[in-house]
């Protein structure tokens, strides 16, 4: 294992970690997108993205917009670890006059590029901003995270349309597959299958790859930033809700979890001993 997957790896670890302990501040929240998305964050602000953690509006920062805003838990995870809020401020999380509000807002936090929540908003924003960046010839990219759910929008796909009529290579399209929405299995409230197809016949260049599995995000990354083709790209994320903990793995309805007061420190132990027995592999393989 390189030394930047084992980073990686490291980071996604404690990524999860704060997610959680952000969760117990409230009891409750969107823990099962943030233990599924860990791994993809994780290489983003550890490894993809050109950004420095003490000048969040850097002009020639790549953007990273967050359009399913209710994922913010796991993005506030992320800029913790990338340096841009501090550990600290995680004990504020969902309070009030907290920068860190429970639905992602542009006003209140550093590094968030848009407010989410309205879906479907994000990549038609993600359009105008790579068209902008090109105009203004900054070298930047413009990263946008969504989910599956968010994909029955038609807004989405106008979008697409455009990315792909404006040729924006420099747009990449980051979508969370993990079955889950409000209402339900995503794809049983609107299917949404043959998906790699679907944004090819779009005109996008199009990766799917398991979102758990770090080494294939760490290369599914770096196949978009370095395509040389002028098309906008996307990767589709299999991931797994609740990720890393069983008891949450398992639970038939995960878009919203609400954690009896002692699973959250179960949750952190469980964690934790899969941290510390992974690192006792490594070091017996060294």
């Amino acid at each position: 294992m390189s030394d930047l997957t084992k980073n990686l790896r490291e980071r996604a670890y404690r990524i999860r970690r704060f997610a959680l302990r952000m969760g117990e501040v409230q009891g409750q929240g969107y823990i099962g997108q943030a233990l599924g998305w860990a791994d993809v964050l994780a290489v983003a602000y550890g490894h993809a993205l050109n950004y420095r953690p003490a000048e969040p509006e850097w002009e020639g920062r790549d953007r990273f917009l967050l359009s399913h805003g209710h994922y913010a838990i796991a993005f506030y995870a992320a800029l913790i670890e990338g340096g841009i809020i501090q550990e600290s401020e995680l004990e504020t999380y969902g309070s009030d006059d907290s920068r860190l509000p429970m639905s992602g807002m542009a006003t209140y936090t550093p590094g968030m590029e848009m407010s989410g929540g309205s879906l479907g908003q994000g990549l038609p924003i993600a359009v105008g901003m790579a068209l902008g960046l090109r105009q203004k010839k900054n070298p930047a990219f413009v990263y946008v995270s969504m989910s599956d759910g968010e994909l029955d929008e038609g807004s989405v796909w106008e979008a697409a349309m455009g990315a792909a009529h404006h040729r924006l290579s420099n747009l990449v399209c980051l979508v969370d597959i993990n079955n889950q929405q409000a209402d339900g299995p995503s794809s049983k409230v609107l299917g949404f299958e043959p998906l790699a197809d679907k944004w090819a016949a779009f005109g996008w260049d199009v990766q799917r790859v398991d979102g758990n599995d770090l080494p294939a995000v760490l290369k599914a990354f770096g196949n978009a930033r370095d395509l040389a083709e002028a098309k906008p790209r996307v990767i589709l994320f299999d991931t797994l809700m609740g990720k890393g903990v069983p008891f949450l793995e398992q639970r038939e309805k995960n878009h919203f979890i609400r954690v009896d007061p002692p699973e959250w420190q179960q949750a952190l132990q469980i964690l934790d001993d899969s941290w510390s027995a992974a690192k006792q592999t490594e070091g017996a393989l060294a």
